[in-house]
C-alpha cells in the first residue's frame, strides 16, 4: 500500500470533460488472480492516447480483483483510473467505506452502476446485495461530496471530491423509460456518462438531439472491437440489448482478416461518434493493445494533459 503523503492525485479526464474537450477513455478488466502484470502491460500501452483508464468492477457478475485495489496500481503506474462502483456486492456501509478509502487514495473518477444480475456470472449461487441502484449511489456520492454520509450524519474528517459518471443505453426499446432514467441520473448528480456498445447510431443521434442536448454533460458512445463474425453473434446472443446489424457480420464473414476488420469497422465508429457526441469509451476485451491503433485509423491523436 502506498504512502497516502504521497499518493498521486490525478485530474485530467475530469478538467477535459468540464473544457469541453473530446474526451476518450478505454476499459481494462482487473486480473483473476493476484498479479496485476498484465493488466498494467495493457494500459500502459494507452497512455497518451486516453484521458483516462475504466476498471471494471464484477462486470458480468465474474470474479476478479477489486475495482479499487486495481485503480490505485494504475494510479501507481501514473495511469488515471475511473473506478467502477456496482451496488451487487455491498451494501451502504461497505460501499461509503471504499469511496472514502478510494479518495484517500487518489480516485476522483468514479463510474456509479447497478451491477449486472449475479445468475449471469460465475458464482451463480452467490447471495447478491442491491442494497442501492445506480440512481441512489449517485445521490450518496453527492451527499459525500458535500460533507455528510448516507444518514446526513457530518463526515468529520473531511468531504470527497469525487467526479461520478453513469451508464445509459440509448438503444433501450423504451424511448419513455430512457429519458426518465437519464434525467433521474443528472438529477441524481452524475456528471458524465458512458453508453453501452452502439451499433445503431441514428437512434444515438436521435438520442443526442432529443433528450442529452438539453442537459449538456458529456455522452461518451460505447465503441467495442468485434474480433470476427463469431464474436459479434456471440455478443448479440449473450449480451443483451445489443443487436449487432446483419451487415456487420458479413464484413466481418467475408474478410481475409477478420480481426484487422473489426479495427478498421471500430475506427470508422470513432468518427461517426465525434459528429454526435462529446466521446468515446473503447472496449477491446484481451485486445486493449490495439486501441491506439483504431484511434490512429480515426484520425486521433495524442491526448492534452
Amino acid at each position: 500500500m502506498p504512502d497516502i503523503k504521497s499518493t498521486t492525485v490525478l485530474n485530467n479526464f475530469r478538467q477535459a470533460a468540464q473544457a469541453g474537450e473530446f474526451l476518450v477513455t478505454a476499459e481494462v478488466a482487473p486480473p483473476k488472480g493476484g498479479d496485476p502484470a498484465h493488466m498494467i502491460k495493457m494500459a500502459a500501452t494507452l497512455k497518451g492516447r486516453v484521458h483516462a483508464v475504466n476498471i471494471t468492477d464484477g462486470s458480468r457478475a465474474v470474479l476478479r480483483m477489486s475495482s479499487l485495489v486495481a485503480s490505485v496500481i494504475l494510479l501507481q503506474n501514473d495511469i488515471e483510473p475511473i473506478c467502477q462502483i456496482a451496488c451487487r456486492d455491498r451494501n451502504r456501509i461497505g460501499i461509503q467505506a471504499d469511496l472514502m478509502g478510494a479518495h484517500a487514495l487518489g480516485i476522483r473518477n468514479i463510474l456509479a452502476l447497478t451491477g449486472d444480475p449475479v445468475k449471469a456470472g460465475d458464482h451463480p449461487d452467490a447471495k447478491a446485495v442491491f442494497d442501492l441502484e445506480a440512481v441512489r449511489l449517485l445521490q450518496l456520492i453527492r451527499k459525500m461530496n458535500q460533507g455528510v454520509d448516507h444518514n446526513e450524519q457530518l463526515l468529520t474528517d473531511g468531504a470527497l471530491d469525487l467526479f461520478t459518471g453513469a451508464a445509459v443505453d440509448p438503444q433501450c426499446a423504451s424511448w419513455s423509460g430512457l429519458q426518465s432514467r437519464f434525467e433521474r441520473k443528472i438529477e441524481a448528480g452524475a456528471q458524465f456518462f458512458q453508453s453501452q456498445l452502439i451499433t445503431d447510431f441514428d437512434r444515438l443521434e436521435k438520442f443526442m438531439d432529443n433528450i442529452a442536448s438539453v442537459h449538456k454533460k458529456p455522452i461518451l458512445a460505447g465503441i467495442f472491437l468485434l474480433k470476427s463474425a463469431k464474436n459479434a453473434q456471440f455478443i448479440n446472443k449473450v449480451v443483451p440489448g445489443v443487436n449487432i446489424p446483419q451487415h456487420i457480420i458479413d464484413r466481418l464473414a467475408k474478410a481475409k482478416e477478420p480481426l484487422a476488420e473489426g479495427v478498421k469497422i471500430a475506427a470508422e465508429q470513432v468518427q461517426i461518434a465525434q459528429q454526435l457526441c462529446q466521446g468515446v469509451h473503447m472496449m477491446a476485451v484481451k485486445r486493449e493493445d490495439l486501441i491506439p491503433q483504431i484511434l490512429d485509423l480515426a484520425g486521433m491523436g495524442k491526448v492534452t494533459h
